[in-house]
């Protein structure tokens, strides 16, 4: 098979239509692997009826010393590529050889938030983005009054918006700038429960899930790699390496010798992502304190920031209008997935590759000499 024909045919069998398509290879295939199986399941249905589930496998857990996770569908709709990147992982001789020689287990989190890869949303069944929701919510949570400021003009009265709502938000990028408005935006807001990039008011049940499953699947290992998969920040196709974890220094040294000096920096500026709190892969720290750990999320870009954010303004003004035509919602969400999800053989054998480099960057640093 010429490498072309090879690409296509990986492209196609990782690559899923739908939530149920991807759960339905991934159970599959983690049963070809003798993963350890456990699913954890949503009370809500998804969109076609389906019944929701996290599931986890860990593959190769029997006398490995380290870990390395790999996640998906943090925000749902990104799920069509991280699922492909867990799928590529679970069907690659050479990469689970290469884990088993090492000590390295694997430890694959499917859909994180399955009713958003469900119904092609970035966020769960209560508009909560998951990767803002590690919060303390018995103290002060972070304040965003630049959100505050924007809140009215990013969700108006209908949809698509008049040329007024328009020009009132290019208004305010060019008196705040691309990276005031993408700060406002994005970093988070616990304020507007119907807006964007939500935190919520309480750890989602999809969260705790996320704790549990650290807790007992990975907390016994001594040293943790950790890459979550996302989409929809940065140029077409390529794969920005943003550390995920705390402010330390050491932590983000050994996180650039392990994927190189380009791994970016959000609380240094050096990110696409704005420096947020409250991020997912912050639970570890808690849930593994004995391990040293070393957590990267993989970015693959889409379509400009300002396309982005609009797709990301239709899905809740859906929300609030269920009364919607089908026809208005249905392009909706067709927007949603386009925004987050790049159906083409040309960006999806980009996430491949990139995806295998990282995880391949990630068992040689975990089977290396502590440093």
């Amino acid at each position: 098979m010429s490498a072309p024909t090879a690409l296509a045919a990986s492209v196609e069998r990782c690559f899923s239509a739908s939530y149920a398509q991807a759960r339905e290879r991934f159970l599959a295939a983690a049963t070809a692997c003798r993963a350890e199986l456990r699913s954890f399941g949503l009370e809500v249905r998804g969109a076609e009826g389906e019944a929701l589930a996290t599931d986890v496998a860990l593959i190769g857990a029997e006398g490995a010393k380290a870990v390395l996770i790999l996640s998906s569908a943090t925000h749902g709709v990104e799920g069509f590529c991280g699922s492909a990147c867990q799928l590529a992982l679970m069907v690659d001789a050479d990469l689970l050889a290469r884990a088993a020689r090492s000590g390295v287990a694997l430890l694959l989190i499917h859909a994180i938030n399955p009713y958003g890869f469900s119904w092609i949303s970035r966020t769960n069944e209560d508009n909560i983005d998951l990767n803002r929701n590690a919060q303390d919510f018995g103290g002060a949570l972070p304040a965003n009054p630049g959100y505050a400021e924007l809140h009215a003009l990013l969700l108006p009265a209908a949809w698509p918006p008049d040329e007024a709502n328009r020009h009132a938000v290019a208004d305010h990028i060019a008196r705040h700038g691309a990276l005031g408005y993408r700060d406002a935006v994005s970093k988070g807001q616990y304020t507007h429960p119907d807006g964007l990039f939500f935190g919520g008011g309480a750890r989602t049940a999809s969260l705790r899930t996320l704790e549990q499953v650290l807790r007992t699947q990975a907390a016994a290992f001594a040293e943790i790699g950790w890459i979550d998969v996302h989409t929809g920040l940065g140029p077409w196709g390529h794969g920005e390496k943003i550390f995920a974890g705390r402010r330390d220094a050491e932590e983000v040294a050994r996180a650039r010798r392990w994927w190189g000096a380009d791994v970016a920096v959000p609380f240094a500026g050096t990110s696409t992502s704005a420096d947020i709190t409250g991020h997912l892969a912050s639970t570890i720290y808690a849930a593994c304190p004995d391990a040293r750990r070393t957590l990267m999320a993989l970015e693959f870009g889409t379509v400009p920031f300002e396309e982005m954010v609009d797709a990301l303004r239709g899905e809740a003004w859906l929300r609030q209008h269920p009364e919607a035509p089908p026809a208005l919602a249905g392009a909706i969400r067709q927007t949603i997935r386009d925004a987050f999800y790049c159906d083409q053989p040309a960006w999806q054998g980009m996430v491949l590759g990139q995806s295998r480099l990282a995880i391949l960057q990630a068992l040689l640093g975990l089977a290396g000499p502590a440093d």
